[in-house]
């Protein structure tokens, strides 16, 4: 069987993202998708490369498995040892299910699979289609979410820190991508930051670009909030939260920590 270079790298960066996106949604890991795409290039050298290498038996298993492990590390950037084992062991188990249902479809469906140089070689690409179908779900679920959020409209919020606590409306915005230092920023009011006589004291800022120009909010980091929805009350610990230079009558809740609940 013949194989080409440029479709061998391709087919398996693609598949190196689909599994290593999925395991960061299967354990919730912290880690965003440009790393993801990184260690997915890294891992598509790799396959490409191994094959050359005079490895055999047990080594050939051993440098499989570490290149796994370092894959799984580039990706993850976790914030200790207990994450990033839990990720790397997320991202060898859907590697084993994926193997398996990647076994099974090409029995029954009789197509070719050909071994050497340590890889399975299939006539069919797998890689391509399955990133295809791992984008269409994750956009159908981002979309979801968002319809979701909107349906739900007006919800009420409670910011808490250092044992005070101030309570708002809040309404989650699909177009607020306010982040500060990759975490991401809810917006109160200023009359609501001196309740928490918090505003004096923040020490971080973001620059927040609109079609009215350019912004800088101060940014401290809260306790927890607490997000009151129809389903109950969601707690998430450690939250941004900018100050608008401005009044505004509603906490303007970041979209991605409806993703928490």
């Amino acid at each position: 069987m013949q194989v080409y270079v440029e479709l061998a790298l391709a087919e398996n960066f693609c598949m190196d993202f689909t599994l290593l996106s999925c395991a960061k949604l299967l354990v919730k890991a912290p880690c965003g998708y440009r790393r993801i795409a990184v260690a997915s290039a890294f891992g598509a050298c790799f396959a490409v490369l191994f094959p050359l290498l005079p490895l055999t038996g047990a080594l050939a298993v051993a440098v499989k498995m570490l290149s796994g492990l370092a894959l799984a590390a580039v990706a993850c950037r976790p914030a200790g040892i207990k994450p990033y084992l839990k990720f790397a062991a997320a991202f060898f188990g859907v590697s084993l299910l994926a193997g398996g249902a990647v076994f099974a479809l090409f029995s029954l469906a009789g197509w070719d699979l050909a071994e050497g140089g340590g890889y399975i070689v299939s006539s069919v690409p797998v890689g391509i289609p399955a990133l295809a179908v791992f984008l269409l779900a994750a956009g159908c679920r981002a979309l979801s979410r968002r319809l979701a959020a909107r349906a739900a409209g007006a919800v009420s919020c409670a910011v808490f820190l250092h044992g005070r606590c101030v309570k708002l409306p809040a309404f989650f915005d699909s177009g607020n991508r306010v982040y500060s230092g990759g975490v991401p920023v809810s917006v109160i009011s200023p009359q609501a930051a001196e309740k928490l006589a918090r505003e004096e004291e923040a020490g971080e800022r973001v620059t927040v670009r609109t079609v009215a120009g350019s912004r800088t909010l101060k940014v401290f980091t809260a306790d927890k909030i607490e997000i009151y929805t129809a389903d109950g009350v969601h707690t998430i610990k450690c939250v941004k939260i900018g100050i608008s230079p401005q009044p505004i009558a509603r906490a303007v809740l970041h979209p991605d920590l409806a993703e928490q609940f």
